[in-house]
């Protein structure tokens, strides 16, 4: 309640007619004082004659239809292009007359439709007047009125130099969302790729093991134990990534540490020897995500080109960065990224986006190596 009571925050919740009302009402009461009589716009050389009743409701007809400037520029502009008429005509030559460039900036600016005939219907309105008033008047030198449909065309021009200008930043605020949906769906798309590849992998290695164990019931539960378990497993990571993914997520879909995504790869049939480093709560914004993704996309790629070979996972977490290092063995076959820029090409992507290094390929014994360097920005507020 105390922000709807705020002064600005009232006002914007206005009509915008009403808020355009207030110009108009200044310009009608600047006209009605006598010191500035007489001390408007003069074309035509017709004699002042003295304000009086019909003097006022000329006025109000120039000023009060800017309460419509931006809601109806055509009609606004039309009447008060009538109340100027009337007001050069007539000799009273009003500070009203100011309304005329005003209403055609707005009109300018805000007028959708049938821009071209405004601006012929504008023409042609200024060449009946130019001769009404040469009639009535002493008239004005050709230049004369060269330069006064000159100033009222560049009123026109700075509103459809403001148009342009919104509709360009209209468009750039468009552009910048649908990079952001496209960057969103992408990152979506990584973190459903991460879970599920590394989940199925472990079920399917799982499955083909427990293939062999017929003879020996006492293991065939528990292997099919361990397919369960991932299965729920993967539900579950699934699950709680359709609630919390968002642009500030910084976490595991989980919010698991890394010795769990080990645990599930060793049940797997995979050895690993895992070293983790330093305070895992250390680094800050998306660089504990990213290292997770790369542990994960690097026992999955084990489980399925080098199952059963010796795996090393070693994590470090430093204030200003976390590095991994994941080693296999041997491989029967290098990993390759899957379509779509995922697997190991997506990690790449991902920690040079953090202005990390990253790199993957066999090692000369035959194994292979994955290595991330993924920064850690500082917390806010900076270090001490």
């Amino acid at each position: 309640m105390t922000r709807l009571r705020h002064p600005l925050l009232l006002w914007r919740r206005l009509d915008v007619t009403l808020r355009d009302l207030p110009l108009g009402l200044l310009l009608l009461a600047a006209s009605l004082l006598p010191a500035l009589h007489h001390h408007g716009t003069q074309v035509g050389g017709v004699p002042d004659r003295p304000l009086d009743a019909l003097g006022l409701a000329v006025a109000a007809l120039q000023c009060l239809p800017l309460a419509g400037r931006r809601r109806w520029p055509a009609p606004a502009l039309a009447l008060v292009a009538c109340g100027f008429a009337l007001d050069q005509l007539l000799g009273y030559h009003l500070v009203a007359g100011t309304a005329l460039p005003l209403a055609l900036i707005s009109a300018g600016a805000h007028l959708d439709r049938y821009r071209r005939t405004t601006l012929l219907a504008g023409t042609a309105a200024f060449a009946v007047l130019a001769v009404a008033l040469t009639r009535v008047g002493t008239g004005e030198p050709l230049a004369e009125w060269a330069m006064f449909y000159a100033a009222l065309a560049l009123s026109w021009g700075i509103g459809a130099w403001l148009r342009s200008t919104r509709a360009a930043e209209a468009e750039r605020r468009r552009r910048v969302a649908e990079d952001t949906r496209a960057a969103e769906r992408a990152r979506i798309a990584r973190e459903l790729h991460d879970v599920v590849t590394h989940h199925v992998t472990a079920m399917v290695v799982q499955t083909e093991a427990a293939r062999h164990l017929a003879a020996a019931p006492e293991r065939l539960d528990g292997a099919l134990a361990a397919v369960a378990g991932t299965g729920r497993q993967a539900i579950g990571d699934l699950r709680r990534l359709l609630d919390v993914i968002d642009p500030g997520h910084t976490g595991p879909p989980s919010g698991e540490g890394l010795l769990p995504l080990v645990e599930r790869t060793r049940r797997a049939g995979q050895p690993v020897e895992f070293t983790e480093e330093g305070a895992r709560d250390a680094p800050h914004g998306g660089a504990g995500l990213v290292a997770h993704r790369v542990v994960q996309e690097a026992l999955t790629n084990a489980l399925k080109h080098a199952h059963g070979s010796r795996t090393t996972v070693r994590v470090r977490h430093r204030p200003e960065e976390i590095t991994v290092d994941v080693g296999t063995d041997r491989s029967r076959s290098a990993p390759a990224a899957p379509g779509g820029g995922r697997g190991l090409a997506g990690l790449r992507e991902r920690v040079e986006d953090l202005g990390g290094d990253f790199a993957a390929g066999p090692r000369r014994d035959g194994g292979f190596a994955v290595h991330a360097r993924i920064p850690a920005p500082a917390p806010a507020g900076g270090r001490e």
